[in-house]
């Protein structure tokens, strides 16, 4: 196994707990390919079954849920050592509700459901991961509701704006997704995420520079 998709699988979920040397031993027991998806790639569409065991190796995949009216909401970014769609590989109905594709070029390691099964039935470690890889997805799908259907625009924005500066370690961030892609994320309008913007500039809450945002006041910037 090459050392760059080993390195990615010991930061995947499933091998949690699991040397390098314990992870290629077990995988050298599985019958698996890596497989490769050009940018902007369809990986699929909503109502498509879920048909492989898939893990990011390489790039970012981009699930959307769009509704009647053809709005669509970005539902998540997905990045490497992430094991796709995990709770619909082994569901009764495996129609995914999201449609997913590539954000530039992706590298996959692919297996079908009965590798990945036999991994869970012979490994406990592997077993106790994957239980709670689908714990977590229930946790961030509660949160991710409450956040859509519960926050206004502003708490919105705002949440955006702690959640970066907390992953980025700071109050000078910088975004790494366009102003219309952020508005996607939640749902809303671009001019209603700009207009936020505008009010929490003039409010000092924030200084903007293009992507490039400090966050001056964190009072102001969750005041209601």
């Amino acid at each position: 196994m090459e050392d760059k998709v080993l390195k990615v699988l010991t930061g995947c979920p499933l091998f949690a707990g699991m040397s390098p040397v314990q992870i290629e031993m077990t995988l050298d027991n599985a019958n698996y390919k890596i497989v490769d998806l050009p940018s902007h790639d369809v990986y699929a569409l909503a109502g498509m079954p879920c048909k492989y065991a898939d893990i990011i190796i390489k790039g970012t995949l981009i699930t959307r849920m769009a509704s009647l009216s053809g709005k669509q909401v970005e539902v998540s970014r997905l990045k490497e050592g992430t094991v796709i769609a995990p709770a619909f590989i082994f569901a009764e109905k495996r129609a995914l509700p999201v449609s997913v594709e590539t954000d530039g070029k992706v590298q996959l390691l692919r297996m079908k459901p009965e590798e990945l099964k036999l991994l869970i039935d012979t490994d406990e470690q592997i077993r106790m991961n994957f239980i709670r890889i689908l714990s977590n997805i229930d946790v961030f799908l509660t949160h991710k509701m409450k956040v859509l259907s519960l926050f206004t625009v502003r708490e919105k924005v705002a949440y955006l704006l702690m959640e970066v500066a907390g992953e980025q370690g700071s109050n000078n961030i910088r975004l790494t997704r366009s102003r219309q892609e952020i508005a996607d994320s939640f749902g809303i309008q671009k001019f209603s995420l700009l207009r936020v913007l505008s009010d929490f500039e003039k409010e000092g809450a924030l200084k903007i520079n293009g992507k490039e945002i400090t966050i001056l006041d964190r009072q102001k910037l969750l005041a209601q």
